[in-house]
């Protein structure tokens, strides 16, 4: 595997829209391919990698989720004089759309900037406020008759911004959310190398997250694992998220507490992180997760579910922010707890939330 700061930072620069995650999950399998015994992709685009066990046969599955589908746009008009109309593909705030890079996955890629018109052009009931989506172009440059050959409405647009490293090991992106878990993902296969671990271990890099958990659900049909931990981000503290809704970035994981999470396995990952010595934060959660726990849950007759999430800065935006620490804190969270789990731990599994 090569340096986890830049195997994440090729992840925020290739593009992977929900539903269209080709160029992001090559790179993935090109990562796992030396960490796990097969690679499969299954009928929706989700990535399988399995690392076998050393139990006996038939060995216990848990799968590790981390989807890797990405926020963007899709063209919707194109205007007589060549500009873009389009809509977002995921949840997408315009107030952050102005003035932004990005790329038209047309017949050929095309670079572009995210143009608005001029407050006192906009209707009355607009001025002096963000702009709409609705009023927003890309710009790509290009004569209006060569927009029209190389680009079709239903083309992607992704954000072009580039990764940076800030100060004290964080790193800025769009889709760090959630390619930072995807990051951690991997940073456990390699941390599994040197350990022995009873269980089948299966990585599912997911598609469709943030449009229909399309992953989420039909992958553990497909591997009908005994244990499932969805890695994910949550919002870190900053501007705006300054109560108990944010978690400290660079602070450790969040372990998620609520209706996704089954009692014995965040026990299992709270005494381990604790023995362990590594900084966490609980996060509680009294409805939906927001994560592909949602799906894996109510698969088939229902798995034992977990969430860990990684802190994360303005969320949804092309800047959003990491900790690298956290990541590896992550990494190790996860593979240290694949190693202590025994073969007959599935028969221990049982709902009963005084464990917690």
């Amino acid at each position: 595997m090569p340096d986890l700061t830049e195997f994440l930072k090729r992840l925020l620069s290739l593009p992977g829209l929900s539903g269209h995650e080709g160029p992001v999950r090559e790179l993935i399998a090109e990562a796992w391919r030396p960490l796990v015994n097969d690679l499969a992709v299954s009928r929706l685009g989700s990535l399988h990698g399995l690392r076998r066990g050393s139990g006996p046969e038939p060995r216990p599955r848990i799968l590790l989720a981390a989807h890797m589908d990405a926020i963007g746009m899709m063209v919707s008009r194109i205007t007589p004089e060549g500009f873009l109309y389009f809509t977002e593909v995921g949840g997408l705030d315009p107030r952050i759309l102005p003035a932004q890079p990005v790329t038209v996955h047309a017949r050929r890629d095309l670079p572009g900037v995210i143009g608005q018109p001029p407050d006192r052009l906009l209707p009355a009931s607009a001025r002096g406020k963000p702009v709409a989506m609705q009023y927003l172009v890309v710009d790509t440059g290009l004569p209006a008759e060569e927009v029209r050959e190389l680009v079709r409405v239903g083309d992607l647009i992704s954000f072009a911004t580039q990764p940076l490293e800030l100060a004290g090991e964080l790193i800025a992106g769009h889709t760090l959310d959630n390619r930072a878990s995807v990051a951690a993902v991997t940073a456990c296969l390699e941390e599994l190398k040197p350990l022995a671990h009873a269980w089948d271990v299966y990585a599912v890099a997911t598609a469709q997250e943030e449009e229909t958990l399309g992953g989420g659900l039909t992958s553990p049909f497909d591997i009908r694992p005994d244990i499932a931990v969805a890695i994910d981000v949550t919002f870190a503290k900053g501007p705006g998220v300054g109560d108990y809704r944010g978690r400290g970035l660079g602070k450790g994981v969040a372990l998620g507490w609520g209706p996704n999470t089954h009692p014995a396995i965040f026990e299992g990952f709270k005494s381990l992180t604790e023995r362990l010595d590594l900084p966490y934060e609980l996060e509680v959660y009294t409805a939906y997760s927001g994560t592909d726990a949602m799906g894996m849950q109510i698969v088939a007759e229902g798995i034992p579910t977990m969430v860990l999430s990684i802190p994360l800065r303005y969320m949804h935006t092309p800047v959003e922010v990491v900790s690298l620490k956290d990541i590896r804190r992550a990494g190790r969270l996860l593979a240290q707890y694949i190693a202590w789990l025994e073969p007959d731990y599935v028969e221990k599994i049982r709902w009963d939330e005084e464990q917690a």
